[in-house]
């Protein structure tokens, strides 16, 4: 430190107090007290002048150095994983926690095959080793013997077994066996005469008709037709929902619908008589279903011939039976009565009167009869 005089004192002066001492340097007495030393070194005494820069502590705290500043810090130990730190007065108990860890990585040398480990692995619980050991020969790899439990025979004997030398007696059939000694059994040609019944399992027949097997083997429908010996027609084989038939010769059919059939392949089938629609007593409008025949009109009638409803070459034949005159309305496009040229919005048909309508198209229609 810097000198400081304190006071001058002749030469060998003595001390002034317990807590003074006197020094002497150039000549002159100097008094030095424990103050001025405290001040000096600092309180407490730092790291820079050789003191640790600490007053108090706790249990278990120690000095670390820390580079900040050059200094001395007061720390406690930190416990890890599996690890327990008891702090005492003047002391520092440090024990391990838990039964003891997992050994999750072992190095070894050589393949699954009769593994090597470089080392001394010591466990105080079980090492379980995971993955798949594959290819480990039971020849050259395994010694001992394979108890049944774990797939093996539990013997080290190699002969077994042997149904020709080493069983004797009769097999029974609910242990896999026939059940009888004999090596001969039911011949099917040989032994077994007769006809065997459906009912057993057979055919209840001897043989097969001519072509039948063929059929069976190859079921196309000249094979059957070559197994059957009561068949008209040739060709293939027909079933009842839209078959194709070429030229069939259908004979007398006891029913059936030939609306969409034609005559000629252009023409529908026609009849030879024309049938009735039946008698209307009312306003009625003429209906496709009326092409080709006949509408009876009675007391109280009368017709409508409708716009675009039939086609070129409809006809349809209308009567009056009642005892006065039947009014027929052309709501169709055009209306002519046959042999005039003027186009008609209604026509009267006469008492006992019949009219023919001829739809040249489905806008014209031509009239003739007893109308006017």
């Amino acid at each position: 430190m810097a000198d400081t005089k304190i006071s001058a004192l002749s030469s060998g002066a003595p001390a002034q107090g317990t807590d003074e001492t006197v020094i002497a340097r150039g000549g002159a007495n100097y008094k030095l007290t424990v103050a001025n030393i405290a001040a000096y070194l600092g309180s407490p005494i730092t790291v820079a002048n050789g003191g640790t820069g600490q007053s108090s502590y706790t249990n278990g705290q120690l000095l670390i150095g820390n580079t900040t500043g050059n200094t001395l810090t007061k720390a406690t130990l930190t416990a890890g994983s599996g690890i327990s730190i008891t702090n005492g007065s003047g002391s520092i108990t440090i024990a391990a926690t838990g039964s003891g860890g997992t050994v999750t990585s072992v190095n070894g040398t050589g393949t699954v095959n009769g593994i090597t480990l470089t080392g001394t692995v010591t466990s105080s619980g079980d090492l379980t080793l995971g993955g798949t050991l594959s290819n480990v020969s039971l020849t050259t790899q395994v010694t001992g013997t394979l108890p049944i439990a774990n797939g093996g025979t539990g013997s080290t004997s190699t002969t077994y077994c042997n149904l020709a030398s080493n069983v004797t007696g009769t097999l029974p059939i609910a242990n896999g066996g026939t059940g009888s000694t004999s090596t001969t059994y039911c011949n099917l040609t040989s032994n077994v005469t007769g006809t065997l019944p459906v009912a057993n399992g057979g055919t209840g027949i001897t043989s097969l008709g001519t072509g039948v097997a063929t059929w069976l083997g190859t079921p196309s429908s000249a094979n059957l037709a070559a197994a059957v010996t009561d068949e008209t027609g040739t060709g293939a084989l027909v079933f009842a929902n839209t078959p194709t038939l070429v030229t069939p010769v259908l004979g007398t059919p006891t029913s059936g619908n030939l609306n969409s059939c034609t005559a000629d392949g252009t023409n529908k089938v026609g009849y030879r008589n024309i049938p009735a629609v039946g008698t209307k007593t009312g306003s009625y409008t003429l209906a496709v279903g009326d092409v080709g025949k006949y509408v009876q009109v009675g007391s109280g009638g009368s017709i409508t011939i409708p716009d675009a409803t039939f086609a070129e070459g409809d006809v349809i034949s209308i009567f009056n039976n009642t005892t006065g005159n039947v009014t027929i309305t052309c709501s169709i496009t055009t209306a002519y009565i046959a042999g005039t040229d003027t186009d008609k919005a209604t026509m009267t048909l006469a008492t006992r009167g019949v009219a023919t309508v001829l739809f040249i198209s489905g806008t014209v229609c031509v009239v003739s009869g007893n109308v006017s």
